[in-house]
């Protein structure tokens, strides 16, 4: 037997979800999806989840003491590169004098190392021997 009954459409939305999900809900026969009710047709709520954007793994950008580069340069450097005033570039000099390495900032890795790159091509360009790297954080 064929039916003249065409399936329900239901739009439905769930503040939840960022689109609306078609719910097509009938029997093969044509009539309600449960024996036993009174023809009403099922609803439900069909959502759509999107995973959260994975945070960039972190870098730190790392400057190594040598016995060549003036503190004055590393300062100009710090002030330079990295975005630092007089006073905290002094700071993280005398702690890369005193401890041998120190921390000037710590980046998205494409970020960690443009820095880098620039802190080693300036000071080439400078001629001296200052060297930058960077691990994760």
């Amino acid at each position: 037997m064929i039916s003249n009954t065409q399936p329900t459409l239901v739009l439905s939305y769930s503040s939840s979800a960022a689109q609306c999900s078609p719910i097509v809900s009938a029997s093969e026969d044509g009539g309600p999806d449960d024996e036993g009710t009174d023809g009403d047709t099922e609803v439900g709520i069909a959502t759509k989840t999107q995973a959260k954007p994975k945070k960039p793994s972190q870098y730190k950008v790392l400057l190594l003491n040598d016995d060549y580069t003036p503190m004055e340069f590393v300062v100009m450097i710090l002030k330079r590169f990295f975005r630092m005033d007089l006073e905290q570039a002094t700071r993280v000099m005398l702690h890369v004098h005193q401890k041998g390495v120190g921390v000037c900032g710590i980046f998205p890795y494409e970020v960690a190392e443009t820095k880098v790159n620039q802190v080693m091509d300036f000071a080439k360009e400078n001629q001296h021997p200052l060297q930058c790297t960077l691990e994760k954080a």
